[in-house]
């Protein structure tokens, strides 16, 4: 850390970080190893998503046969929308499509073998990067966190249904019993749909590091 940051090391060590400024990728790096969220939706509506096609008969929460590149715009507005690999060529050119693919591919599945090893599935998350000062590929925000991923158990996972989480998926579904038009502002969150949240967050957390918050 700069000279001027230890001066107060009692204070931040542990809960800082030192980060660097980087020109941002205008897409979100989407990994699918399931079909599931939007995915299912464009698969039941076209039999692809994001531009593969895939086999006809899939149920929803599939296991793919390989992880998915399966990119989306980073919208400033509205919802980002899903949109194929060709499309991202046009937006980063083939080089830097190439590399932002093969990256998300070996992070999503590193990830996913570690933590089905502590019983949890990630069926699906998303990674942003951008380019330091010198060039260099950089994540440039959170990895692999119940916001950023689906987290289902896996002792209870079935193919055809919807699957329990450890996610915000939670509160999506309580959003989804709602007369809500999706436009702001956000109705309120009901205490106990919170807690319960924090409860899944909890168990992620637990499962994944092997030690209590």
């Amino acid at each position: 850390m700069p000279e001027p940051v230890q001066r107060e090391r009692q204070a931040l060590a542990g809960r800082s970080m030192l980060v660097r400024r980087a020109e941002v990728f205008p897409v979100e790096c989407v990994v699918r190893g399931y079909l599931v969220g939007s995915g299912w939706k464009d698969y039941l509506r076209t039999g692809e998503v994001c531009g593969h096609k895939l086999p006809e008969g899939l149920l929803e929460s599939a296991e793919l046969t390989e992880p998915l590149f399966t990119p989306s715009t980073k919208a400033e507005q509205g919802h980002d929308e899903n949109i194929s690999e060709a499309q991202v060529r046009d937006l980063i050119g083939a080089e830097a499509t190439d590399r932002l693919r093969d990256t998300s591919i070996r992070l999503y599945s590193e990830a996913r073998r570690y933590a089905r090893e502590r019983g949890i599935i990630i069926a699906d998350t998303k990674f942003e990067f951008g380019l330091d000062k010198n060039g260099t590929l950089t994540l440039v925000d959170e990895v692999l966190t119940p916001d950023s991923s689906r987290f289902w158990p896996a002792d209870s996972y079935e193919p055809g249904r919807s699957q329990p989480s450890f996610d915000k998926q939670f509160v999506r579904d309580y959003l989804e019993t709602l007369n809500w038009d999706k436009k702001p502002p956000a109705p309120a969150i009901p205490p106990e749909v919170a807690k319960a949240t924090t409860e899944r967050y909890v168990d992620a957390y637990r499962l994944l590091s092997g030690k209590e918050l």
